[in-house]
């Protein structure tokens, strides 16, 4: 079996969740196999264009294989965290969302001018939350190498808007 269909065996479909007419792609499974795990986290390693400083991870699904990931490559992990959850002194990046609008943040030490970056979340849907993550690197100075997802919802092409920080999108699986 290959690792698309063994991920895709994995996700459970959630219907109305978290509202109404919303077919949600639950990732919790996979973390009762540790083996696929282990597959998933080398699979995002062996597509990387490059080997990164370090590895950003949005909150909150997004530190789950980001974590596993950097812990690999032997590379820093850095949390992007909704506003207000980190306790140290941060840079800010307000974003809109379809209704309304959001503010993630990052430690204003977490990379330093010209760190080489990978960005990682659990699923790839309108791009809106990654783009603000790419913002956020740049504002530090670092460079986004790539993108890793889970998932990808190629419908709600949200690539597009990731592609003028880095062509390198890595999604295991595609909806």
């Amino acid at each position: 079996m290959s690792l698309v269909e063994e991920i895709k065996k994995e996700i459970r479909d959630i219907q109305d969740f978290p509202k109404e007419g919303v077919l949600f792609k639950d990732i919790t499974p996979i973390f009762y196999n540790s083996k696929l795990c282990s597959k998933i986290a080398e699979a995002f390693i062996n597509r990387m264009p490059q080997k990164p400083d370090a590895v950003v991870g949005i909150e909150s699904r997004g530190f789950l294989f980001g974590f596993l990931t950097a812990n690999k490559l032997g590379v820093p992990f850095i949390l992007v965290r909704k506003e207000g959850k980190l306790p140290y002194k941060t840079i800010k990046h307000k974003y809109d969302l379809e209704y309304g609008s959001s503010t993630i943040e990052i430690h204003q030490d977490a990379l330093k001018p010209n760190d080489k970056v990978i960005i990682h979340d659990d699923l790839l849907a309108t791009g809106g939350t990654a783009e603000a993550a790419a913002n956020l690197v740049k504002k530090l100075g670092a460079i986004v190498l790539g993108y890793n997802f889970v998932i990808g919802l190629d419908f709600l092409k949200g690539e597009q808007k990731l592609k003028q920080h880095s062509n390198n999108i890595t999604c295991l699986v595609h909806y």
